[in-house]
């Protein structure tokens, strides 16, 4: 059985995810900070503004924690973690905490995990959608 190498997401690539991001936030009137992490759950690309919410920078960074260790948008996982929900004591692999609001989203090359985008400072559906966008123009 052979494995086909994929591209490891990149510091160049990351900076194109928090650019993507933030032109998606600034042409919505919205101020963000940004988090993109690669596969191993290591920062490679963080911006804050000092315009945003102050908490926007951590909670940019837990939203890309929690799709990269569920490799799945947060988006997707609010009701499972109501209580009674699926992950509602679901234990964290990493020393961060799962954070279940929308604007986490995982990146993937080939159908294979590489990273993943935070999205923090504005409405739960406005950060998914800058994540998405951002990730959408990384392909």
């Amino acid at each position: 059985m052979s494995t086909t190498a994929v591209t490891p997401l990149t510091t160049q690539d990351a900076e194109a995810l928090v650019t993507a991001a933030r032109q998606a936030a600034e042409a919505a009137g919205v101020t963000v900070s940004v988090t993109v992490l690669d596969a191993g759950g290591h920062l490679l690309a963080f911006r804050r503004d000092d315009r945003a919410v102050l908490i926007s920078g951590e909670t940019s960074t837990r939203k890309a924690y929690t799709a990269l260790q569920l490799n799945a948008p947060t988006a997707d996982l609010v009701d499972a973690v109501q209580p009674g929900g699926l992950f509602h004591t679901l234990p964290t692999a990493l020393d961060q905490p799962l954070l279940f609001i929308a604007g986490g989203v995982p990146v993937h090359r080939d159908g294979r995990l590489i990273g993943a985008i935070g999205v923090g400072g504005g409405a739960p559906e406005q950060d998914h959608g800058f994540a998405s966008a951002a990730v959408r123009s990384l392909a």
